[in-house]
Formats: structure tokens, C-alpha cells, sequence
């Protein structure tokens, strides 16, 4: 049964990201709001939390799963970014993207994509994800929690607790939560791919 925490989405109480971060040290699944719906989150380094989400979410090994870092700096440490790349990345970070980039070997050969050696990253513009990683001291392996046959991610953690209460360990309430996705930039090329639309504006990337 899932837990329940009512979290201030501005001004996070210390207490409760604590018991949060706990949950998930522990090897717990959380529903977390960000600034671009919900997501599934848990600490990277727990295997069976791939295959929760994935039963979750009914996708298979190819599908993309996101590290949300806390800043840039922690991004180059689980992604191979040159010049260009990390100029694009700090013009649009904190915010509404999804970068696709080649791992580096800081990561588990289970949480790349098994062909492209590629993950998802992304730094959250959120108060409460962003005190949470904080508290953490180290990413979380994210994916937007859309259930199967859904065009649309869970909004509200009633949704949540609906369907999912038996599946996962904490539900974080922080109010109704918006349902547009990231936009996602494949940055592994010579020149910047839309993968998806979303939140983030494409015209940093020439993509408009």
C-alpha cells in the first residue's frame, strides 16, 4: 500500500523530503510531481526498479528511461557531452527537456538503451524534485508515468492512488500536476533530432 505525502510544492517541508529520500534509498518506486507531469522515480542503482516500471508503464528494454539530475555538472557525469552539446545544455537547463545522450561508463549497462548505449537526462525546473535530489545526493531513474493504452500522463495523486496504490511505495501530492511532457533532443548526432514536442521550446535548437 502506497504511502501518501502532502509536500508543499514551492516550499517543501525538510521533514517530509527526507522520509522521501529514505523511501527511495530503500529501494522504493515513488510517484513525484515535476514540472512536467508526474513521474515513476527510484534510485538508479536498484535493478527491480526497472522492471516495476516497466510493468507499470508496459514497455519494453528499447524504451528510454530518463536520469533527473540536479544540475549540469551531474549531467556530464553520466553523459559524454563535447562542446557544442554542453553549450546547449546549459542555454536551456534547468526546464521542460529530455536530452538523449551516449552514457558514460558511471552507468549500469541495464539502464542504457541495449543498442544505442544511450539514456535519457534531464535537470527539473521544480522546487520539490529539486529537494528531493538534493536530499539524495544523486539522481533518480524517471519515467513519465503514463499508463498503458493513455495519451495522456496521471495529473493528480488521487489519479495515482487509484490505480496504482498496490504498485508503488510513495505518492507525492504537491497539487494537480500539468500533463504536458518534455520535449525530448537527440543530441547524439552532428545536429540536434526532435524525438518528441513538448514543454521546452525548439527554437534553441534550430527545430522550429
Amino acid at each position: 500500500m502506497a504511502q501518501l505525502f502532502h509536500i508543499h510544492p514551492e516550499h517543501p517541508q525538510p521533514r517530509l523530503i527526507r522520509q522521501a529520500a529514505e523511501i527511495a534509498r530503500s529501494g522504493g518506486l515513488i510517484a513525484l510531481p515535476t514540472d512536467a507531469a508526474y513521474s515513476l522515480a527510484g534510485v538508479a542503482g536498484y535493478a527491480p526498479l526497472l522492471d516495476r516500471i516497466r510493468r507499470i508503464r508496459g514497455v519494453d528494454e528499447r524504451h528510454h528511461f530518463t536520469l533527473m539530475c540536479r544540475d549540469l555538472s551531474e549531467i556530464a557525469t553520466y553523459a559524454r557531452v563535447d562542446n557544442s552539446q554542453y553549450r546547449l545544455l546549459k542555454a536551456t537547463t534547468p526546464g521542460g527537456y529530455t536530452f538523449i545522450l551516449e552514457g558514460t561508463r558511471e552507468l549500469p549497462r541495464r539502464l542504457l538503451h541495449p543498442k544505442r548505449k544511450t539514456i535519457g537526462l534531464r535537470v527539473p525546473n521544480h522546487p520539490l524534485a529539486l529537494a528531493l535530489l538534493e536530499e539524495l545526493n544523486e539522481p533518480l531513474l524517471t519515467s513519465t508515468l503514463i499508463l498503458p493504452g493513455s495519451k495522456a500522463p496521471l495529473a493528480s495523486a488521487d489519479e495515482i492512488r487509484e490505480h496504482l496504490e498496490k504498485q508503488i511505495d510513495l505518492v507525492i501530492d504537491a497539487g494537480r500536476c500539468g500533463t504536458e511532457m518534455t520535449t525530448v533532443i537527440n543530441l547524439t548526432g552532428a545536429q540536434p533530432e526532435l524525438v518528441r514536442a513538448g514543454q521546452g521550446p525548439l527554437a534553441p535548437f534550430g527545430l522550429e
